[in-house]
């Protein structure tokens, strides 16, 4: 899984590169290529080295220590010795949205972020059950690969946004311009190529992640009753993400927006297929061994 992960991940670096090369050619033919090559190497480092601190900005989470919060602190060091992982860093959101995420290039710069809501309106029990099933991210090295698709999926936003532009107020009767016809079809395809980006990305880690949750805890339980209670709560509580990050909590944060097409378009698989699974225990996944 872990090496598996990794080849995803160059795929994915090289594949945005080329997108952004072959964009800017379209959109300013072999000037735009060298710029969005030079914009493709930007995008593809920073996606590296920064994704974990856009996903936290994103959240408005702020790090916590052990003196700020002793009793999280030790219920995730718990959970890290359980999983044989190095302890990460704990942050926590302000948000009233029971939800949380992980983050960071590898075991030894992750970090873990919970929302107020999750430790306030949910029990110990299944507080530890989402903080397992993001040790299990972790653990599965699958962190760096969600957290490079939403800072992907932002950069196609972007991408989107100056394409229209150029379509809409671009030179159209200068013959090397850009055609306003490729800038407007780009705005329109972009944000729909990002999003099944991470869907595709997103549906079988999460089923991992709870898989290797679950043998985290020694018991599916508790996990399976906190992804019931924070679909409900996701639909009633708002948080304030953009969709380019949604892709990195445990449950849809956007559940609760009315969005056309929205179960073709999921970054989750169903709850209901999650809990059912857990409860069934299920260990026909691909994936790590099963923890001792």
């Amino acid at each position: 899984m872990a090496f598996r992960n990794f080849c995803k991940t160059v795929v994915l670096l090289a594949a945005i590169g080329g997108l952004l090369v072959a964009v800017g050619a379209v959109l300013g033919g072999t000037g735009g290529a060298v710029v969005g090559l030079a914009l493709g190497l930007v995008v593809v480092g920073g996606s590296y080295w920064f994704s974990d601190r856009l996903a936290v900005r994103a959240a408005g989470a702020v790090e916590v220590t052990a003196e700020e919060d002793p009793a999280l602190h030790a219920m995730v060091r718990d959970l890290a010795d359980r999983a044989g992982l190095p302890m990460p860093r704990v942050y926590v959101s302000p948000s009233a949205q029971p939800n949380a995420f992980a983050t960071g290039r590898d075991p030894r710069h992750s970090a873990v972020a919970v929302t107020e809501g999750l430790l306030t309106r949910c029990p110990p029990a299944e507080v530890r059950g989402v903080i397992a099933h993001e040790l299990a991210h972790i653990r599965n090295r699958d962190v760096l690969i969600g957290s490079v698709a939403a800072a992907i999926a932002t950069g196609i936003s972007f991408i989107a946004n100056l394409a229209l532009f150029a379509g809409m107020f671009g030179g159209g009767d200068d013959e090397d311009g850009p055609s306003p016809f490729a800038a407007i079809l780009i705005a329109l395809l972009a944000p729909i190529a990002a999003t099944n980006l991470q869907m595709a990305i997103s549906r079988s880690r999460e089923f991992e992640a709870d898989r290797v949750g679950a043998e985290i805890l020694g018991d599916p339980e508790p996990l399976a009753r906190a992804l019931e209670r924070l679909d409900a709560e996701a639909a009633r509580v708002p948080l304030d993400v953009a969709p380019a990050q949604a892709s990195h909590f445990i449950v849809n944060p956007l559940t609760g927006r009315q969005v056309q097409f929205a179960r073709l378009f999921m970054t989750h698989p169903p709850i209901e297929e999650r809990v059912a699974r857990l409860r069934a225990g299920r260990t026909d996944l691909p994936g790590l061994p099963r923890a001792a």
